[in-house]
């Protein structure tokens, strides 16, 4: 049974720490906690099974019989006043509801799971979409090598999903953790001579999505052992990373099935 208590005081130690957690995208690395927000984040996350120590909800959102179900899927619920919420929100118009859950803290990439490896990807719009297109295609684990936007920050988790729930996540790694993969490694390149669709691809395998602007890296890229091309038929190279991402985590899915 959930405890509730209301909070009216925007110095409270709660809502000090959750201004922090909710204000800097790689808090959750400091202080262990992740800034889940939005009804639809929650709702993902408790259909896991997984356990949430705190929700806060809005004095409107205890009101909804829906959202009050979702904030007692946490141990303690704080109530709190509807503009006392807009000062913990990331977003413009702030949620009615949000959780901090403890982080997992940093994982190792794990042998034999289908992958994709990030490769210093900024966006975090591009990055919460390829989690979206990892879960929906069968790829269980997501790398990320270092200087690729934090996976657990708050605009990444949003345009996640709730994709993050499902997925084994490693972050901040070096190239070198790849070897502990044991997978063949597979990049898209537009001078690729082979076609994505025109190749066995293996399975299971790693993906490899570059920089938005700089591409895979030439050490990552020699350590592939396929490079294919993307085809695009209208002429121009203009599909984003996230877009390539779902186009060969899809062909990979169409030739498993």
């Amino acid at each position: 049974m959930s405890t509730a208590r209301a909070i009216t005081s925007r110095d409270n130690p709660l809502l000090v720490r959750l201004r922090k957690l909710a204000g800097d995208p790689g808090a959750y690395r400091k202080l262990g906690e992740v800034w889940i927000e939005g009804d639809h984040l929650v709702s993902a996350f408790l259909q896991r099974g997984v356990h949430a120590p705190q929700a806060v909800i809005t004095e409107s959102g205890w009101q909804d019989a829906r959202l009050a179900a979702l904030a007692q899927g946490a141990d303690t619920v704080a109530i709190v006043p509807d503009a006392l919420m807009a000062g913990l929100s990331t977003l413009e118009s702030p949620a009615p509801i949000a959780f901090a859950v403890p982080w997992t803290g940093a994982l190792a990439p794990r042998p034999g799971l289908p992958t994709v490896v990030l490769d210093r990807l900024q966006d975090a719009g591009n990055v919460g979409a390829i989690l979206r297109s990892a879960a929906a295609f069968g790829f269980t684990q997501v790398v990320a090598l270092k200087g690729t936007a934090a996976l657990w920050s708050p605009k990444v988790l949003r345009a996640g999903m709730g994709a993050h729930f499902g997925l084994h996540l490693a972050e901040a790694c070096e190239v070198d953790a790849l070897d502990a993969l044991a997978l063949p490694l597979v990049a898209t390149s537009s001078h690729a001579e082979a076609a994505l669709h025109e190749v066995d691809l293996p399975w299971p395998c790693a993906w490899v999505m570059g920089h938005e602007g700089q591409g895979v890296s030439a050490p990552l890229m020699a350590r592939c052992s396929l490079a294919l091309r993307i085809p695009q038929p209208g002429g121009e190279e203009s599909l984003n990373v996230a877009a390539a991402a779902a186009v060969c985590l899809y062909e990979s899915a169409r030739q498993r099935s």
